[in-house]
């Protein structure tokens, strides 16, 4: 029986998953500065090419670990790639806070399909009445439904590899196998990619805010959390990752200047408390984004 873990482990876990909360939203944030000049999905060949480089160089990945699940790492490495690529169509259309409230739903889902508790149903209803008032509710929003839809489909995907994740942890508890499949979502996305964006991807300045964009919403979230889940128990690490909506609608506010308006902050915050509901009682609650 192993030991609980101790009072500063579970204070460096909890500084972990916030400091991962706030990398990525300010990273995807930030990549919509490289739509104006490398378009959406040079922006996602862009952001995953050099996420997969940082990821190999620190996982140190080998081709055994490929060889042992070709079919569930190809099937994972889609999902990295279609997550990302429908999250930045979305932001390029509705505010980041409603985009990632929106896309809360697939890990959402998923921890109430993995559940048989008849309260996560109250959850669920939650969550639903926090998307319904912030898609407008009964008098109709202003929220691009081309957007509501490409959130919602980075949801789906979020939820499919959530439980892709959770197959591949059980060959590989570290990030290696991230590190494998990152580089087949570069794989996925790079005509897409290298067709809309040409020679700008190879702009200095490109290069260099990209690798940026990166560092923070890929590299360094994804590898705080796997050291963060180590530290802390999957409930309270899902209760944890429950925070990223509201914590994307502040980041929208400062870096992107996306005003808040009460019923946007009142709809978030009950898809915050339905999704904490869920996750903190749910198996899912430990892979959010492994």
């Amino acid at each position: 029986m192993s030991n609980p873990p101790s009072e500063g482990s579970r204070l460096l876990a909890a500084t972990l998953v916030v400091g991962s909360i706030v990398s990525i939203q300010f990273g995807t944030a930030l990549a919509t500065d490289l739509f104006d000049r490398v378009g959406i999905f040079g922006a996602v060949f862009l952001r995953t090419l050099l996420a997969a480089v940082l990821l190999v160089a620190i996982w140190r990945p080998t081709v055994d670990l490929f060889r042992r699940a070709p079919l569930l790492i190809l099937a994972f490495g889609f999902c990295l790639s279609a997550v990302t690529a429908c999250l930045y169509l979305a932001i390029d259309r509705i505010p980041l806070g409603a985009a990632v409230t929106i896309e809360f739903l697939g890990p959402l889902t998923v921890a109430v399909l993995t559940s048989r508790r008849r309260l996560d149903l109250l959850w669920i209803a939650l969550a639903a009445v926090g998307v319904w008032l912030l898609t407008g509710g009964v008098s109709g929003g202003n929220l691009d439904p081309v957007g509501v839809l490409f959130a919602l489909g980075a949801g789906f995907f979020w939820g499919t590899y959530i439980v892709l994740g959770r197959r591949l942890g059980q060959l590989d508890g570290g990030g290696a196998g991230l590190a494998v499949a990152m580089v087949v979502a570069t794989a996925v996305v790079a005509i897409p990619g290298v067709a809309t964006a040409g020679s700008s991807l190879l702009v200095p300045s490109v290069l260099l805010f990209g690798g940026l964009v990166a560092l923070l919403s890929a590299a360094i979230p994804f590898s705080l959390e796997i050291e963060a889940m180590r530290r802390i128990p999957s409930a309270t690490f899902g209760v944890m990752m429950s925070l990223e909506p509201a914590v994307a609608a502040i980041v929208g506010l400062i870096v992107l200047g996306q005003s808040i308006e009460l019923r946007e902050a009142l709809a978030i915050l009950l898809v915050v408390a339905a999704s904490a509901g869920v996750l903190g009682h749910s198996p899912a609650g430990r892979t959010v984004r492994d």
